[in-house]
């Protein structure tokens, strides 16, 4: 009896390895085939600490390995697709380019935090940028940008917006839902008393510069 009873504990014990061991290679087919579904957020200062890569080849061998992405001044003109194959990316950095749009697709970055596209052609942000959840940091200055997606406003964690030196003209209303808005960045923008008071009660608590206003016709 006493073998017997050793013996089926030994079974029981061996099943519920068996079935960790199955559920963890389940797990890294998962993570495998999806990328960022087992990802791991990185809070500021280890994210500040992760491997930068500055070439798509190299970042290519090991897309989940790629939580810094930086592709400043490589002349591109079209927002480089393999970018959003890279599902574990916490902050992109691609500035000082010549990019005309952002894809739609870009909410596959569902991980992303820092989005850098300052010094490029943009006319706008696409609706997509509000599915991105856990963004914080919209860098954007310098560019053609007329206005904001009313989607801005589903960005509950976003700290940062960075827009001077573009050619605002419509803030909209979602705008008094960021409510984690640390700082705001609106120099450069021709834009009256009214438009930057109006903008003032929507963010009470954010920091906001402005440049002088003007004597004209803004907001919308």
């Amino acid at each position: 009896m006493a073998i017997s009873s050793k013996n089926n504990k030994m079974k029981i014990k061996n099943s519920i390895l068996s079935f960790f061991f199955s559920l963890w290679g389940v797990m890294g087919f998962l993570q495998e085939k999806s990328g960022c579904l087992f990802a791991q957020m990185l809070d500021s200062a280890s994210l500040a600490n992760s491997p930068v890569f500055t070439l798509m080849e190299e970042a290519l061998q090991n897309p989940e390995k790629v939580y810094r992405l930086k592709l400043r001044k490589k002349k591109f003109k079209i927002f480089p697709v393999d970018v959003l194959k890279f599902n574990n990316l916490q902050e992109l950095d691609i500035s000082k380019n010549q990019i005309k749009e952002l894809p739609k697709e870009l909410d596959k970055l569902q991980n992303l935090q820092v989005l850098n596209v300052s010094c490029n052609k943009l006319s706008q942000l696409p609706n997509s940028i509000g599915k991105l959840k856990n963004l914080k940091k919209i860098i954007a200055f310098k560019n053609d940008i007329t206005g904001l997606p009313v989607q801005i406003g589903e960005l509950e964690k976003l700290e940062v917006l960075d827009l001077w030196s573009n050619e605002m003209e419509f803030f909209p209303d979602e705008l008094a839902k960021l409510k984690n808005l640390k700082f705001f960045d609106l120099r450069v923008i021709l834009m009256n008393d009214e438009e930057q008071d109006r903008i003032r009660q929507m963010l009470p608590n954010t920091k906001i510069y402005f440049s002088p206003s003007c004597k004209c016709a803004t907001g919308g």
